[in-house]
């Protein structure tokens, strides 16, 4: 107990007892003033296994029974090129969810990577706002409370264009958002967005949209690896061109996810390399969640480790396999919780 809080009880006590009230204070009081332990739940994002889904290795269906068996983390966080567009597939939808019901499992999020709903076109934009109702749709279904989506052009993140011109796409951004927040909102639904690319690796340009849309089931959802603000044109417009750039200009990632947190829903932890001590090579971990702990953070931390799917392009690379790499995530996790609890 800190001196301040010891001699505030102790005044409290000291006057309640001079008053005859002593016996009428709510124990409530007392509750509310004891220090909130730091804690968080841990989700799986499926792009942890992008590797063995991309070579066909594993499926979307069977996503839920891994994350289980091999790892024991019952929340998901899927992503939509993995579903292989069956997302308006009613059959599909109901065995996804059965598989989960059946193994106990909590949908978390979808993360949606579509079409721009912050595209400057006002017609493209509103038909890539109406083409995320059904990923909106299949989320409610699945139980999950939210969907990620982006706020640009995925096809230029993969062909090292320019994103658009921020001032423009920040009010086409506001405009997309918005509307599809009004849709989601119908079903009780977050969209929240990610730092991912172009833009929105700008966290105060990401941030200026959240204040402009100024709805109650917006929010962003800090990825701590996703801080590059310019990169190296890639030689082959791929994902193996992309996993083979280089940053050449980035956010400072702590400073990004501490203006990121006030509209935090979820947290992307992401990581790729570890040492011999099991730390994040990239991202000093107790940093990071220190931030995050001061933030008054409570919610889902995924687990999104892309050692897998770099290792497939660069094998010498030093990186863990899959599924040690997902294990070794959870650890550091699991550690830094503690420390900070």
């Amino acid at each position: 107990m800190t001196q301040s809080r010891r001699t505030f009880l102790n005044q409290l006590g000291l006057t309640a007892a001079g008053m005859g009230l002593a016996s009428t204070i709510s124990t409530d009081l007392f509750a509310e003033m004891a220090p909130t332990k730091f804690t968080f739940d841990i989700s799986l994002a499926e792009f942890s296994f992008a590797g063995e889904l991309m070579s066909g290795k594993m499926t979307n269906m069977e996503f839920p029974a891994r994350a289980k068996n091999d790892f024991g983390i019952n929340v998901l966080e899927y992503v939509s090129m993995f579903f292989n567009n069956k997302h308006t597939d009613q059959t599909y939808l109901k065995e996804l969810k059965q598989r989960c019901d059946d193994l106990g499992m909590k949908n978390n999020m979808i993360m949606v990577d579509g079409a721009n709903i912050a595209d400057l076109d006002a017609a493209k934009r509103k038909q890539a706002v109406e083409a995320h109702y059904a990923w909106v749709d299949a989320a409610k279904f699945l139980g999950c409370p939210a969907i990620r989506v982006n706020l640009g052009d995925t096809s230029k993140a993969i062909t090292g264009v320019a994103d658009d011109p921020a001032d423009e796409a920040a009010k086409s951004a506001a405009d997309g958002y918005h509307k599809l927040l009004e849709y989601a909102a119908k079903s009780n639904m977050n969209v929240i967005v990610e730092n991912h690319f172009g833009n929105s690796t700008d966290i105060d340009w990401l941030v200026g949209v959240l204040k402009q849309v100024n709805m109650p089931n917006a929010g962003l959802l800090p990825d701590f690896g996703n801080f590059c603000r310019q990169r190296s044109t890639p030689e082959t417009n791929d994902i193996k061109g992309i996993m083979g750039t280089k940053c050449i200009k980035e956010y400072d990632r702590y400073e990004g996810v501490r203006k990121m947190m006030p509209y935090a829903k979820g947290i992307s932890a992401k990581t790729h390399k570890f040492d011999a001590s099991g730390n994040e090579t990239e991202t000093d971990f107790r940093k990071m969640f220190k931030i995050i702990k001061d933030a008054g953070f409570k919610g889902y931390v995924g687990i999104e480790y892309e050692g897998g799917i770099m290792s497939m392009y660069n094998p010498t690379g030093g990186y863990l396999p899959t599924t040690e790499g997902i294990r070794a995530t959870k650890t550091l996790l699991e550690r830094v919780r503690t420390e900070l609890a």
